[in-house]
């Protein structure tokens, strides 16, 4: 039968590396052939984590080490489904290579310096249809087939790329497939419980020094495909709660750290200031250019002695000599207000400012909208996750998280608004408006605490 195909691995023609997350990985040779390309190795020059590294000074690992992590994943995960239920589901070779080929691939679309280049910097200098890293992964893999005559069969080009587009917005139009189920391994549109995240959550934790209490490995083990969808014993919905929780947790100790995004905000100006004279954003519509920027984007204007690009060298002086956009002060968005919130500008806090004080222009306030939830929005994530009672039972259901304990979160997201003083001598002025802009809007001051008078009185 198809689904008991051999998947044997011929280590004689597979490549053996280490990886300090998984251990030993081995590489076959179709993924070989797209890893040893100028346009994968290009991973190895895009942090993972951005401009984290300046801050956690471990996180320098990069999408290329992840890549082979969540290629790696995606194969464990498809066999695991494979040797349990593979003559049921009918599983074929088709299924498990097209799979790892799309963990391998899925963020080979990245532009530099992690998310801040799609959701900062875009936005600011490109008007026209919405760019997303998951397309421009899509159209890359395209490229690199034609460029380098890769031999891979047309159906499998298509289910990859099919694989890597399954996000939300990707949801419905995959409903009516068959194996819908493969489509939740590498980028789970239904659930938000992937190999993606599994791996990044381990090789981020472990970067930055810190303790990581969710293992993945549970998951993989007690997993089980029920009415086409990937489904989890009962007894792991805390573990699964774990793993949106710690997710979330990285979010606020490390990836929106008040400091890093200080300087995504100086990165996101220096690259506005740069892009007229180097064409960055242009790189977006073609494959042919985009896979040539990397992170060494900085180093480029960094030592240009071109005048056009003064301002956006000053501004990297600036991050090298630690003299950063300075964090004032922030609020959570109270919980009845999240619904109809809308994003502060420059121009709030200008216009709350006091008369007869320091004058504030809007370019000199930078203001940031940190956005955390457990993957669903307002929403429970668990909510959307199918559970069964044991491997007997052929029952799918959900569960309620009152059912299970009354200390589970009962709020699903947060939004922290953050103000930025762009120079030092202002941050004084700025936290004054930010807090006139508080009591404007709320009726009181939602800030935990004032701005520390030692940060207000410091000028230089």
């Amino acid at each position: 039968m198809a689904a008991m195909e051999n998947d044997f691995q011929d280590r004689r023609s597979s490549k053996l590396v280490r990886d300090n997350v998984h251990g030993s990985l081995y590489l076959e040779p179709l993924a070989l052939k797209f890893i040893d390309t100028e346009q994968f190795q290009r991973l190895r020059d895009l942090k993972q984590l951005g401009l984290t590294n300046m801050v956690y000074p471990g996180a320098v690992h990069s999408r290329f080490e992840h890549s082979l992590g969540v290629y790696w994943l995606a194969g464990e995960a498809i066999s695991k489904i494979k040797t349990y239920q593979g003559q049921e589901l009918g599983i074929e070779s088709f299924d498990v290579k097209t799979v790892k080929l799309a963990g391998l691939l899925h963020d080979i679309g990245h532009g530099p310096f992690s998310h801040m280049f799609e959701s900062g910097f875009l936005p600011l200098v490109h008007s026209g249809a919405k760019w997303s890293h998951e397309d421009m992964s899509v159209r890359m893999i395209d490229y690199i087939v034609d460029e380098h005559n890769i031999e891979i069969d047309s159906d499998d080009l298509k289910r990859v790329k099919e694989l890597i587009g399954s996000s939300s917005k990707h949801v419905e139009h995959n409903a009516a497939k068959e194996k819908l189920f493969l489509y939740d391994i590498v980028a789970n549109g239904r659930t938000g419980i992937d190999v993606d995240k599994f791996d990044y959550i381990e090789r981020d934790s472990r970067a930055c020094g810190l303790g990581c209490n969710f293992h993945f490995e549970r998951l993989m083990e007690t997993m089980r495909v029920m009415g086409n969808e990937i489904c989890y014993r009962a007894s792991e919905y805390l573990t699964i709660n774990k793993l949106f929780m710690t997710r979330a947790d990285l979010h606020w100790t490390v990836y929106t750290h008040a400091k890093v995004k200080a300087m995504e905000l100086m990165v996101v100006d220096a690259l506005c200031k740069a892009n007229a004279e180097l064409g960055i954003a242009d790189s977006i519509q073609r494959p042919s250019e985009f896979w040539k920027l990397d992170d060494s984007i900085l180093k480029i204007i960094e030592t240009s002695d071109k005048p056009e690009l003064k301002e956006a060298k000053d501004l990297i002086s600036r991050i090298r000599r630690r003299d950063l956009y300075q964090f004032c002060n922030e609020y959570i968005v109270p919980k009845d207000q999240l619904e109809n919130f809308k994003d502060v500008t420059p121009k709030d806090i200008v216009c709350s400012q006091k008369s007869g004080g320091v004058t504030v222009k809007e370019e000199d306030v930078a203001v940031v909208t940190v956005k955390i939830d457990l993957t669903n929005g307002r929403k429970n994530p668990l909510d959307r996750v199918s559970f069964f009672k044991d491997y007997e039972s052929n029952e799918k259901f959900g569960i309620k998280a009152d059912q299970l304990s009354n200390l589970l979160p009962t709020c699903y997201q947060d939004k922290i608004v953050r103000v930025y003083s762009k120079k030092l001598g202002l941050v004084a002025a700025v936290a004054e408006a930010f807090e006139e802009f508080q009591v404007k809007t709320y009726g009181k001051k939602t800030q935990v605490h004032a701005t520390p008078e030692k940060k207000k009185r410091r000028v230089s």
